[in-house]
């Protein structure tokens, strides 16, 4: 923390449309910001507990991260969300926000909040709380938001009119049954125009643990996240992808011609914590190329499509890719390579980026699937799974040695 300005998330979101657990999508959260280094304020999540903690707050980075592992003590003692962000007071200028998708949301410690309850003949409520502890109920449909603007922001005075707009739209798109990944995408699109405050940050989809994972946070200490509202990427209809800012010296895919849509980043985020039995999440570990998660992405919802939750088939799809050029940069892959939920419609595709600055893969690969086994298990293994989006995350240590 010695060598990172403050962070600081000026919009935290939760939304819980379905408070039995059930709904694959039925829980999300997310942080946004117009300040730097979204990576230490977007969230931390237990998958033991399915509990998102959110932070926030004009307090200095010290005191958020005291405040932080207290919640997380209160966390681990299988507290409740008041229970959690009950710390939150304490701790000058914090705000920490908890969600759990059967528990409930709530807000504590410095903020100005619309908490947003719709009943069961469908009746919205948004109500206005500022400081202490705000809370949706256990059992309820509902959502918080809180916005602020940031210092420099050039939409500066727009806060209180946006977050009051935002309430009131996630109100009615919870009574008109839209899923919770939806909701939250429509949050930070919302935010994002109207308010200024749109750098990621990102998002997590509770009930099926995905997150947005490094897609929008920061790349260098110090600095800004992606804009949530600014193009992210270009699809082709037969798979073929690239990010931007490469994606403008295309207007068809190189490998077949086909048309390129452009996906902006808010629709970027509800692809990838929104799950399903034909579109399921994917997430990409070993490269941070771009364009490839999508890509990916891509390729296993149409092996998925044909065959299932069928780790050879995804394989063989994966592989084929690579060889027709769709997928570049990374080695063919085994079915030890990959992390397949099919209760929770997931897929971890585990890469090693292919050496030397070739983008063609070598056919004996130097890999001991034993690699891949352990980190495809970590999260079932490890009680609290933190996101390392908050405190801790590679591209800290990485940026600092860069620097030296």
């Amino acid at each position: 923390m010695i060598f990172s300005s403050v962070a600081s998330a000026t919009m935290n979101v939760a939304v819980i449309t379905d408070p039995s657990g059930q709904d694959p999508n039925g829980c999300a959260a997310g942080s946004q910001s117009f300040a730097s280094n979204m990576f230490q304020s977007t969230f931390i999540f237990s998958q033991e507990h399915k509990m998102a903690l959110l932070s926030g707050g004009e307090g200095t980075s010290d005191v958020r991260v005291a405040a932080i592992i207290s919640a997380l003590t209160q966390l681990q003692a299988n507290g409740t969300p008041e229970q959690v962000v009950s710390v939150a007071p304490g701790f000058e200028g914090i705000r920490l926000m908890a969600v759990n998708p059967t528990s409930g949301i709530a807000v504590g410690g410095d903020f100005d909040v619309y908490v947003v309850t719709v009943d069961n003949s469908s009746g919205i409520k948004v109500q206005p709380a500022s400081g202490g502890i705000a809370s949706v109920p256990a059992g309820t449909r509902g959502a918080i938001i809180h916005l602020r603007n940031s210092e420099g922001n050039p939409k500066s005075g727009t806060a209180d009119r946006v977050r009051l707009q935002t309430a009131m739209n996630m109100g009615k798109m919870i009574r008109d049954g839209y899923p919770a990944t939806t909701i939250v995408s429509k949050a930070f699109e919302e935010v994002a125009k109207d308010s200024g405050e749109n750098r990621g940050g990102g998002a997590i989809n509770l009930v099926s643990g995905v997150t947005t994972g490094d897609m929008f946070t920061p790349e260098q200490l110090n600095t800004k996240g992606y804009e949530m509202d600014k193009p992210y990427s270009k699809v082709s209809s037969t798979g073929w992808s690239i990010g931007f800012p490469e994606a403008n010296n295309y207007q068809v895919s190189p490998v077949d011609g086909s048309p390129l849509t452009t996906i902006y980043a808010y629709d970027a985020l509800r692809s990838a914590i929104t799950v399903s039995s034909d579109n399921p999440s994917v997430s990409v570990y070993g490269s941070d190329k771009k364009g490839l998660s999508e890509a990916t992405s891509d390729v296993v919802s149409a092996s998925v499509t044909r065959n299932g939750y069928d780790p050879v088939k995804i394989t063989a799809s994966i592989n084929r890719a690579i060889d027709s050029g769709t997928l570049v940069g990374v080695e063919h892959i085994s079915t030890s390579d990959l992390n397949v939920k099919e209760n929770i419609k997931a897929v971890g595709v585990y890469y090693t980026s292919v050496s030397n600055g070739r983008t063609a893969p070598q056919w004996n690969l130097p890999i001991d699937s034993q690699i891949f086994n352990v980190l495809g298990n970590i999260q079932t293994v490890i009680g609290i799974l933190l996101i390392l989006l908050a405190l801790f995350r590679s591209t800290l240590i990485k940026s600092f040695f860069r620097r030296r």
